[in-house]
């Protein structure tokens, strides 16, 4: 294989015990969302029926689409997404992202360097948020002696980012994008905290007033969780908009069975089928355990 045709290392994100591997909204239209993801986010479509679609970089399938007669738009409020956050390999391919956004008139909500990265945040034709981020190499962030890391909101320099962008046609989220994060909207940090710390076995990262970061391996989050729209919310309800469910992967057997054990001591159902272990958290959101 020829120097130039080497696949990118797999992101920091993916090499930890455990990682978000990918996510399934349910939307209303779905040519019309799918099509955003397509030419504005970048994603190539992998697989098409009448009521969904497979989506994904270099053949790597990120984010599901699907829809039914049933779907009813979620409140602002649900518990649900908050944001999928698409990683992307570079500062160039964020870089690259953001001209091409800027080109197509996209409306961005927000920019911020977050320290450990850098973002930009935005939202498809039905409200489910997006982020497209970059991460900074491990060896540049702040380590607490707790093991938590350091992460802060400042301001994201966009033109500084835009004139950095390669003078090339865009065709698409780089090789190695992956879906580094997710980030839910739930009902209470105390439960989240006891949910996905307590019984998953995730780190606490960090901490902000009304959310929790949570990881595997020292990244800075793989799972978030906050109730800055959502306070109090109850479970979802069956046919919302919004998050279905997403995957976590585990790339530690230790850290599975450790999941696993917690599920099992809490008394959390759980589902044995051929793609991992299934279960709803206690917001009525999907979550597949995956090795």
């Amino acid at each position: 294989m020829a120097e130039t045709d080497k696949l990118p290392s797999p992101a920091f994100a993916l090499t930890r015990p455990a990682h978000v591997e990918s996510a399934h909204l349910v939307v209303q239209d779905l040519a019309r969302v799918a099509d955003f993801y397509r030419d504005i986010i970048g994603l190539s479509v992998l697989e098409r029926t009448p009521s969904g679609v497979l989506m994904g970089v270099a053949g790597v399938p990120l984010l599901t689409l699907s829809t039914s007669a049933m779907a009813a738009r979620a409140p602002r409020s649900a518990a649900g997404l908050f944001h999928n956050a698409f990683l992307v390999p570079d500062r160039p391919a964020l870089a690259a992202w953001l001209a091409h956004a800027a080109h197509a008139g996209v409306r961005l909500d927000g920019a911020s360097d977050h320290l450990v990265s850098e973002a930009i945040y935005l939202s498809d034709p039905e409200d489910n948020g997006i982020e497209i981020y970059r991460d900074r190499q491990p060896s540049e962030w702040t380590y607490h002696d707790d093991g938590t890391v350091e992460m802060a909101t400042e301001r994201l320099d966009l033109q500084a980012l835009y004139d950095s962008a390669p003078k090339t046609r865009f065709s698409g989220m780089a090789d190695g994008t992956a879906l580094g994060h997710i980030h839910l909207q739930v009902g209470d940090i105390p439960q989240a905290d006891a949910f996905f710390r307590d019984v998953l076995g995730l780190k606490v990262m960090a901490r902000y007033p009304g959310a929790s970061f949570f990881a595997t391996g020292g990244y800075h989050h793989h799972v978030a969780a906050n109730i800055w729209n959502s306070r109090g919310a109850e479970a979802r309800r069956i046919g919302m908009t919004g998050l279905s469910d997403y995957r976590l992967k585990f790339n530690a057997e230790s850290e599975l069975q450790t999941a696993l054990a917690g599920l099992e001591r809490q008394e959390i159902k759980t589902t044995r089928t051929s793609d991992g272990w299934s279960l709803r958290d206690p917001w009525g959101i999907g979550l597949t355990l995956t090795s």
